[in-house]
Protein backbone atom coordinates (compact mmCIF):
# COMPACT_ATOMS: atom_id res chain seq x y z
CA UNK A 1 0.00 0.00 0.00
CA UNK A 2 1.26 3.35 -0.85
CA UNK A 3 -0.26 6.86 -0.74
CA UNK A 4 -0.16 8.30 -4.31
CA UNK A 5 1.09 12.15 -4.86
CA UNK A 6 -0.40 14.10 -7.62
CA UNK A 7 3.41 14.26 -9.75
CA UNK A 8 3.56 10.34 -9.01
CA UNK A 9 -0.15 9.86 -10.75
CA UNK A 10 1.02 12.26 -13.46
CA UNK A 11 4.50 9.90 -14.42
CA UNK A 12 1.46 6.66 -14.16
CA UNK A 13 -0.75 7.96 -16.44
CA UNK A 14 2.02 9.46 -19.12
CA UNK A 15 3.24 6.21 -19.43
CA UNK A 16 -0.57 4.67 -20.05
CA UNK A 17 -0.11 6.51 -23.57
CA UNK A 18 1.49 4.47 -26.30
CA UNK A 19 4.84 4.38 -27.62
CA UNK A 20 5.91 7.45 -29.94
CA UNK A 21 3.06 9.65 -28.11
CA UNK A 22 2.30 12.27 -25.77
CA UNK A 23 -0.55 12.66 -23.06
CA UNK A 24 -0.29 16.33 -23.46
CA UNK A 25 -1.27 15.90 -27.60
CA UNK A 26 -3.58 13.09 -27.26
CA UNK A 27 -5.84 15.43 -24.53
CA UNK A 28 -5.35 18.41 -26.93
CA UNK A 29 -7.19 16.25 -29.70
CA UNK A 30 -9.73 14.85 -27.75
CA UNK A 31 -10.80 18.12 -26.00
CA UNK A 32 -11.31 19.72 -30.06
CA UNK A 33 -12.58 17.16 -31.23
CA UNK A 34 -14.89 15.66 -28.08
CA UNK A 35 -18.39 16.51 -29.82
CA UNK A 36 -17.89 14.72 -32.64
CA UNK A 37 -19.08 11.57 -33.57
CA UNK A 38 -16.74 9.05 -31.68
CA UNK A 39 -17.04 5.80 -34.61
CA UNK A 40 -16.73 8.19 -37.65
CA UNK A 41 -13.59 9.90 -36.03
CA UNK A 42 -11.84 6.69 -35.19
CA UNK A 43 -11.80 6.37 -39.02
CA UNK A 44 -10.30 9.84 -39.45
CA UNK A 45 -6.37 10.24 -38.96
CA UNK A 46 -5.29 11.88 -35.69
CA UNK A 47 -2.04 14.47 -35.38
CA UNK A 48 1.39 13.95 -34.41
CA UNK A 49 1.92 12.23 -30.77
CA UNK A 50 -2.01 11.54 -30.58
CA UNK A 51 -2.22 8.23 -28.92
CA UNK A 52 -5.50 7.11 -31.23
CA UNK A 53 -7.10 4.53 -28.63
CA UNK A 54 -7.01 6.66 -25.68
CA UNK A 55 -8.22 10.08 -27.59
CA UNK A 56 -11.03 7.85 -28.72
CA UNK A 57 -11.47 6.91 -24.74
CA UNK A 58 -11.57 10.14 -23.86
CA UNK A 59 -14.10 11.69 -26.10
CA UNK A 60 -16.29 8.43 -25.60
CA UNK A 61 -16.12 9.33 -21.56
CA UNK A 62 -16.86 13.09 -22.25
CA UNK A 63 -20.17 12.74 -24.18
CA UNK A 64 -21.18 10.17 -21.49
CA UNK A 65 -20.16 12.46 -18.52
CA UNK A 66 -22.39 15.58 -19.85
CA UNK A 67 -24.63 13.24 -18.88
CA UNK A 68 -23.83 11.08 -16.36
CA UNK A 69 -21.68 13.80 -14.56
CA UNK A 70 -22.30 17.19 -15.86
CA UNK A 71 -19.83 19.13 -12.93
CA UNK A 72 -16.83 16.79 -14.37
CA UNK A 73 -17.38 17.30 -17.88
CA UNK A 74 -17.40 21.10 -17.30
CA UNK A 75 -13.98 20.57 -16.03
CA UNK A 76 -11.22 20.60 -18.86
CA UNK A 77 -8.42 18.91 -17.04
CA UNK A 78 -10.82 15.50 -16.30
CA UNK A 79 -9.17 12.17 -17.57
CA UNK A 80 -11.75 9.52 -18.26
CA UNK A 81 -11.26 5.74 -17.43
CA UNK A 82 -11.64 3.09 -19.81
CA UNK A 83 -14.95 2.33 -20.73
CA UNK A 84 -16.32 -0.40 -18.31
CA UNK A 85 -14.97 1.68 -15.52
CA UNK A 86 -17.22 4.66 -16.77
CA UNK A 87 -19.83 2.72 -17.72
CA UNK A 88 -20.11 1.21 -13.83
CA UNK A 89 -19.33 4.23 -12.28
CA UNK A 90 -22.00 5.95 -9.91
CA UNK A 91 -23.97 9.09 -11.79
CA UNK A 92 -23.75 12.50 -10.04
CA UNK A 93 -27.39 12.37 -8.69
CA UNK A 94 -26.35 8.96 -6.99
CA UNK A 95 -23.32 9.26 -5.53
CA UNK A 96 -25.07 12.71 -3.91
CA UNK A 97 -27.37 10.13 -2.43
CA UNK A 98 -24.64 8.39 -0.75
CA UNK A 99 -22.99 11.53 0.04
CA UNK A 100 -26.36 12.56 2.36
CA UNK A 101 -26.08 9.32 4.55
CA UNK A 102 -22.20 9.81 6.05
CA UNK A 103 -21.67 11.03 9.26
CA UNK A 104 -18.85 12.22 10.92
CA UNK A 105 -16.24 14.51 9.58
CA UNK A 106 -13.73 11.83 8.41
CA UNK A 107 -14.04 8.74 5.75
CA UNK A 108 -12.48 6.01 4.08
CA UNK A 109 -13.96 4.60 0.68
CA UNK A 110 -12.75 1.47 0.09
CA UNK A 111 -13.10 0.88 -3.27
CA UNK A 112 -12.68 4.06 -5.13
CA UNK A 113 -13.02 2.83 -8.50
CA UNK A 114 -13.22 6.00 -10.78
CA UNK A 115 -13.96 8.27 -7.81
CA UNK A 116 -17.30 9.76 -8.53
CA UNK A 117 -18.72 8.28 -5.19
CA UNK A 118 -16.05 9.32 -3.36
CA UNK A 119 -15.54 12.91 -4.35
CA UNK A 120 -19.46 13.75 -4.05
CA UNK A 121 -18.57 12.03 -0.06
CA UNK A 122 -14.91 14.04 0.10
CA UNK A 123 -16.85 17.05 -0.19
CA UNK A 124 -18.94 16.55 3.02
CA UNK A 125 -15.82 15.99 5.06
CA UNK A 126 -12.48 17.13 6.62
CA UNK A 127 -10.26 14.11 6.04
CA UNK A 128 -10.97 11.77 3.61
CA UNK A 129 -9.49 8.43 2.03
CA UNK A 130 -10.03 6.79 -1.05
CA UNK A 131 -8.11 2.93 -1.50
CA UNK A 132 -8.07 1.23 -4.51
CA UNK A 133 -6.17 -1.36 -6.02
CA UNK A 134 -5.69 -0.59 -9.32
CA UNK A 135 -2.75 1.37 -10.30
CA UNK A 136 -3.76 3.24 -12.97
CA UNK A 137 -7.26 4.19 -11.55
CA UNK A 138 -5.74 5.02 -8.88
CA UNK A 139 -3.90 7.18 -10.49
CA UNK A 140 -6.47 9.23 -12.49
CA UNK A 141 -8.46 9.64 -9.58
CA UNK A 142 -5.55 11.39 -7.54
CA UNK A 143 -5.29 13.82 -10.85
CA UNK A 144 -8.81 14.40 -11.35
CA UNK A 145 -10.09 14.89 -8.20
CA UNK A 146 -6.86 17.77 -7.67
CA UNK A 147 -8.72 18.82 -10.37
CA UNK A 148 -11.96 19.26 -9.04
CA UNK A 149 -10.02 21.70 -6.15
CA UNK A 150 -10.62 18.73 -3.84
CA UNK A 151 -7.67 19.22 -1.26
CA UNK A 152 -8.55 17.57 1.67
CA UNK A 153 -8.16 13.88 0.33
CA UNK A 154 -5.61 10.94 -0.17
CA UNK A 155 -4.95 8.09 -2.45
CA UNK A 156 -4.20 5.21 -1.44
CA UNK A 157 -3.33 2.28 -4.13
CA UNK A 158 -3.48 -1.24 -2.07
CA UNK A 159 -6.26 -3.82 -1.15
CA UNK A 160 -9.26 -2.74 0.99
CA UNK A 161 -8.56 -5.73 2.98
CA UNK A 162 -5.24 -5.17 4.26
CA UNK A 163 -5.54 -1.27 4.52
CA UNK A 164 -8.53 -1.95 7.32
CA UNK A 165 -6.18 -4.59 8.76
CA UNK A 166 -3.89 -1.82 9.12
CA UNK A 167 -6.35 1.31 10.21
CA UNK A 168 -5.05 2.45 14.07
CA UNK A 169 -7.88 5.54 14.20
CA UNK A 170 -11.56 5.07 13.63
CA UNK A 171 -13.67 7.50 11.25
CA UNK A 172 -16.75 8.67 10.83
CA UNK A 173 -17.98 6.45 7.42
CA UNK A 174 -16.72 3.50 5.86
CA UNK A 175 -17.91 3.35 2.07
CA UNK A 176 -17.75 0.16 0.61
CA UNK A 177 -18.55 -0.97 -3.56
CA UNK A 178 -17.27 -4.31 -3.94
CA UNK A 179 -16.68 -5.51 -7.66
CA UNK A 180 -19.45 -7.73 -8.83
CA UNK A 181 -17.58 -9.12 -11.30
CA UNK A 182 -15.17 -12.53 -10.67
CA UNK A 183 -11.93 -12.78 -10.98
CA UNK A 184 -12.85 -14.67 -14.95
CA UNK A 185 -15.00 -11.54 -15.80
CA UNK A 186 -18.42 -12.73 -14.84
CA UNK A 187 -21.14 -10.73 -13.24
CA UNK A 188 -21.80 -12.10 -9.61
CA UNK A 189 -24.68 -10.91 -7.26
CA UNK A 190 -24.11 -12.60 -3.87
CA UNK A 191 -22.71 -10.71 -0.76
CA UNK A 192 -19.41 -13.24 -0.64
CA UNK A 193 -19.00 -13.22 -4.53
CA UNK A 194 -18.33 -10.12 -4.61
CA UNK A 195 -14.47 -8.41 -3.90
CA UNK A 196 -13.82 -8.10 -0.83
CA UNK A 197 -16.98 -9.85 0.96
CA UNK A 198 -18.50 -6.97 3.05
CA UNK A 199 -19.56 -9.91 5.28
CA UNK A 200 -16.89 -11.06 6.10
CA UNK A 201 -15.10 -7.90 6.42
CA UNK A 202 -18.35 -5.94 8.24
CA UNK A 203 -17.17 -6.49 12.21
CA UNK A 204 -13.67 -5.13 11.70
CA UNK A 205 -15.43 -2.37 9.77
CA UNK A 206 -17.54 -1.75 12.19
CA UNK A 207 -15.17 -1.24 14.90
CA UNK A 208 -12.86 1.21 12.78
CA UNK A 209 -16.15 3.49 12.06
CA UNK A 210 -19.53 4.77 13.44
CA UNK A 211 -21.26 3.92 9.94
CA UNK A 212 -20.35 1.79 6.96
CA UNK A 213 -22.39 1.97 4.04
CA UNK A 214 -22.40 -0.61 1.59
CA UNK A 215 -23.62 -0.38 -2.02
CA UNK A 216 -24.90 -3.64 -3.40
CA UNK A 217 -26.57 -5.06 -6.40
CA UNK A 218 -30.26 -4.30 -7.36
CA UNK A 219 -30.71 -7.88 -8.01
CA UNK A 220 -29.77 -9.24 -4.36
CA UNK A 221 -32.92 -10.41 -2.18
CA UNK A 222 -33.77 -7.71 0.78
CA UNK A 223 -34.23 -10.04 3.17
CA UNK A 224 -31.17 -11.79 2.68
CA UNK A 225 -29.53 -8.82 2.74
CA UNK A 226 -30.19 -7.96 6.30
CA UNK A 227 -29.98 -11.68 7.37
CA UNK A 228 -26.01 -11.43 6.55
CA UNK A 229 -24.72 -8.11 7.13
CA UNK A 230 -25.39 -7.21 10.48
CA UNK A 231 -26.09 -4.06 12.48
CA UNK A 232 -28.08 -2.65 9.66
CA UNK A 233 -30.00 0.69 10.39
CA UNK A 234 -31.40 1.55 7.38
CA UNK A 235 -31.41 -0.20 3.61
CA UNK A 236 -32.12 1.72 0.53
CA UNK A 237 -33.73 0.70 -2.78
CA UNK A 238 -32.64 3.20 -4.76
CA UNK A 239 -34.36 3.57 -8.37
CA UNK A 240 -33.93 6.59 -11.05
CA UNK A 241 -36.55 7.41 -13.92
CA UNK A 242 -38.17 3.81 -13.12
CA UNK A 243 -34.90 1.36 -13.02
CA UNK A 244 -33.32 0.25 -9.64
CA UNK A 245 -29.77 1.29 -9.39
CA UNK A 246 -28.46 -0.56 -6.44
CA UNK A 247 -29.21 -0.76 -2.64
CA UNK A 248 -27.76 0.96 -0.27
CA UNK A 249 -26.91 -0.78 3.00
CA UNK A 250 -26.36 1.47 6.01
CA UNK A 251 -25.01 -0.61 8.91
CA UNK A 252 -24.15 1.82 12.22
CA UNK A 253 -21.64 0.19 15.29
CA UNK A 254 -23.97 -1.00 17.76
CA UNK A 255 -27.25 -0.98 16.52
CA UNK A 256 -29.75 -3.44 17.45
CA UNK A 257 -33.08 -2.11 16.76
CA UNK A 258 -34.96 -3.14 13.74
CA UNK A 259 -33.52 -1.90 9.88
CA UNK A 260 -35.69 1.23 8.53
CA UNK A 261 -36.07 0.34 4.85
CA UNK A 262 -36.71 3.33 2.02
CA UNK A 263 -37.81 3.32 -1.33
CA UNK A 264 -36.59 6.06 -3.59
CA UNK A 265 -36.92 7.15 -6.88
CA UNK A 266 -35.97 10.96 -7.17
CA UNK A 267 -38.66 12.77 -5.17
CA UNK A 268 -41.08 9.72 -4.60
CA UNK A 269 -40.31 7.90 -1.23
CA UNK A 270 -41.82 5.23 0.64
CA UNK A 271 -40.59 4.22 4.42
CA UNK A 272 -40.95 1.54 6.76
CA UNK A 273 -39.43 -0.73 9.54
CA UNK A 274 -38.74 -4.13 8.08
CA UNK A 275 -40.91 -5.84 11.21
CA UNK A 276 -43.88 -3.60 10.18
CA UNK A 277 -46.95 -5.51 9.78
CA UNK A 278 -49.92 -4.51 8.29
CA UNK A 279 -53.63 -6.26 8.52
CA UNK A 280 -54.65 -8.33 5.27
CA UNK A 281 -55.63 -5.38 2.42
CA UNK A 282 -58.94 -5.93 0.43
CA UNK A 283 -59.13 -6.62 -3.12
CA UNK A 284 -60.89 -5.04 -5.86
CA UNK A 285 -64.39 -6.67 -6.27
CA UNK A 286 -63.97 -5.82 -10.51
CA UNK A 287 -66.45 -3.50 -10.00
CA UNK A 288 -66.21 -0.15 -11.79
CA UNK A 289 -67.11 2.95 -9.72
CA UNK A 290 -66.90 6.22 -11.57
CA UNK A 291 -63.79 8.71 -10.98
CA UNK A 292 -61.90 5.09 -9.94
CA UNK A 293 -57.91 5.61 -10.32
CA UNK A 294 -55.39 2.96 -10.98
CA UNK A 295 -52.57 3.11 -8.74
CA UNK A 296 -49.17 1.56 -10.36
CA UNK A 297 -46.40 1.45 -8.01
CA UNK A 298 -42.91 2.40 -8.71
CA UNK A 299 -39.65 0.04 -9.59
CA UNK A 300 -38.60 0.79 -6.24
CA UNK A 301 -41.92 -1.05 -4.52
CA UNK A 302 -41.74 -3.98 -6.89
CA UNK A 303 -38.33 -4.57 -5.62
CA UNK A 304 -38.76 -4.51 -1.84
CA UNK A 305 -42.73 -6.05 -1.80
CA UNK A 306 -43.86 -3.52 -0.25
CA UNK A 307 -47.36 -3.68 -2.07
CA UNK A 308 -49.96 -4.64 1.21
CA UNK A 309 -47.89 -1.85 3.02
CA UNK A 310 -48.29 1.12 0.69
CA UNK A 311 -52.05 -0.18 -0.44
CA UNK A 312 -52.84 0.41 3.88
CA UNK A 313 -51.39 3.72 3.69
CA UNK A 314 -53.11 5.23 0.62
CA UNK A 315 -56.42 3.00 1.53
CA UNK A 316 -56.71 1.80 -2.30
CA UNK A 317 -57.28 -2.03 -2.77
CA UNK A 318 -54.74 -4.44 -4.48
CA UNK A 319 -56.36 -5.89 -8.03
CA UNK A 320 -55.16 -8.87 -6.46
CA UNK A 321 -52.24 -10.82 -4.90
CA UNK A 322 -50.18 -10.99 -7.46
CA UNK A 323 -50.89 -7.88 -9.94
CA UNK A 324 -49.14 -4.89 -8.13
CA UNK A 325 -51.61 -2.67 -9.67
CA UNK A 326 -53.91 -1.05 -6.89
CA UNK A 327 -57.54 0.52 -7.58
CA UNK A 328 -59.31 3.57 -5.44
CA UNK A 329 -62.83 2.30 -4.55
CA UNK A 330 -65.29 4.96 -2.94
CA UNK A 331 -62.69 7.78 -1.20
CA UNK A 332 -59.75 6.32 -1.74
CA UNK A 333 -55.77 7.22 -1.65
CA UNK A 334 -55.70 8.23 2.12
CA UNK A 335 -52.37 10.42 1.38
CA UNK A 336 -52.31 12.93 -1.20
CA UNK A 337 -52.07 11.99 -5.07
CA UNK A 338 -48.44 13.53 -5.40
CA UNK A 339 -47.11 11.36 -2.95
CA UNK A 340 -47.76 8.19 -3.89
CA UNK A 341 -44.50 6.64 -4.97
CA UNK A 342 -45.62 5.32 -8.52
CA UNK A 343 -48.01 7.05 -10.96
CA UNK A 344 -51.69 7.50 -10.81
CA UNK A 345 -53.98 7.04 -13.36
CA UNK A 346 -57.75 7.67 -14.06
CA UNK A 347 -59.73 4.76 -15.27
CA UNK A 348 -61.51 5.17 -18.62
CA UNK A 349 -62.90 1.87 -18.42
CA UNK A 350 -62.15 -1.93 -17.66
CA UNK A 351 -62.64 -4.95 -19.94
CA UNK A 352 -62.57 -8.35 -20.17
CA UNK A 353 -60.63 -9.72 -23.59
CA UNK A 354 -63.81 -10.92 -25.03
CA UNK A 355 -63.96 -9.35 -29.06
CA UNK A 356 -67.26 -7.37 -28.45
CA UNK A 357 -66.30 -6.03 -25.08
CA UNK A 358 -62.93 -4.71 -26.73
CA UNK A 359 -64.06 -3.16 -29.38
CA UNK A 360 -66.39 -1.61 -27.55
CA UNK A 361 -63.50 -0.19 -24.79
CA UNK A 362 -61.08 0.67 -27.14
CA UNK A 363 -63.66 2.53 -29.52
CA UNK A 364 -61.54 5.20 -31.27
CA UNK A 365 -58.56 4.26 -29.70
CA UNK A 366 -55.38 4.02 -31.93
CA UNK A 367 -52.34 4.84 -29.87
CA UNK A 368 -51.29 3.56 -26.34
CA UNK A 369 -48.98 2.31 -24.01
CA UNK A 370 -49.03 -0.77 -22.99
CA UNK A 371 -48.19 -2.64 -20.24
CA UNK A 372 -48.98 -6.09 -18.49
CA UNK A 373 -48.72 -7.18 -14.62
CA UNK A 374 -49.23 -10.89 -13.76
CA UNK A 375 -51.09 -11.40 -17.74
CA UNK A 376 -50.63 -14.37 -20.09
CA UNK A 377 -49.43 -12.11 -22.55
CA UNK A 378 -46.34 -10.04 -22.89
CA UNK A 379 -46.67 -6.27 -23.32
CA UNK A 380 -45.83 -6.43 -27.13
CA UNK A 381 -48.09 -9.45 -27.31
CA UNK A 382 -50.48 -7.95 -26.02
CA UNK A 383 -50.18 -4.92 -27.74
CA UNK A 384 -50.24 -6.75 -31.62
CA UNK A 385 -53.42 -8.35 -30.10
CA UNK A 386 -54.90 -5.36 -30.12
CA UNK A 387 -53.67 -3.81 -33.15
CA UNK A 388 -52.28 -0.48 -31.65
CA UNK A 389 -49.31 1.85 -32.07
CA UNK A 390 -47.56 2.66 -29.45
CA UNK A 391 -47.38 5.94 -27.63
CA UNK A 392 -50.27 8.41 -27.11
CA UNK A 393 -52.13 9.51 -23.99
CA UNK A 394 -54.12 6.27 -23.42
CA UNK A 395 -52.36 3.32 -21.16
CA UNK A 396 -53.56 -0.32 -21.39
CA UNK A 397 -53.00 -2.63 -18.40
CA UNK A 398 -53.32 -6.58 -18.71
CA UNK A 399 -53.52 -8.01 -15.57
CA UNK A 400 -55.39 -11.28 -13.83
CA UNK A 401 -58.13 -10.15 -11.37
CA UNK A 402 -58.92 -11.87 -7.81
CA UNK A 403 -60.92 -14.37 -9.05
CA UNK A 404 -58.74 -15.33 -12.24
CA UNK A 405 -60.29 -12.87 -14.66
CA UNK A 406 -57.63 -11.54 -17.25
CA UNK A 407 -59.03 -8.01 -17.88
CA UNK A 408 -57.44 -4.50 -19.53
CA UNK A 409 -57.52 -1.77 -17.11
CA UNK A 410 -57.91 1.30 -19.72
CA UNK A 411 -56.71 4.45 -18.89
CA UNK A 412 -55.37 8.21 -19.09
Amino acid sequence: MRNVTVEEARQVVAAMVSEGCSLEATLAFAREHRSDDVRQLALRPVGPGVDRAMAMNQVAGWQAARVKLPSWAVCEDIIYPPRLSMEQCSSEEAAAEKAGLIVGDSLVDLTGGFGVDFAAMAARVSRATMVERDPHLAALARLNLSSLGLENVTVVNGEAQEFVAAMLAPVGTIYLDPARRSDKGQRVFAISDCSPDAAALAPRLLEMAQRVIVKLSPMLDLSETLRVLPSVSQLYVVAIDGECKELLVVMDSGYEGVPLIVCRDRAQQFSYKADERVAPVALWDETVSEGMLLCVPNATIMKAGCHDRVAARWNVRLVSRNSHLMVTVGPGLGLAVSDFPGRVFSVQNVTTMGKRELREALRGVERANVAVRNFPMAAEQLRQRLRLKDGGDTYVFGTTTASGRHVLIIAK
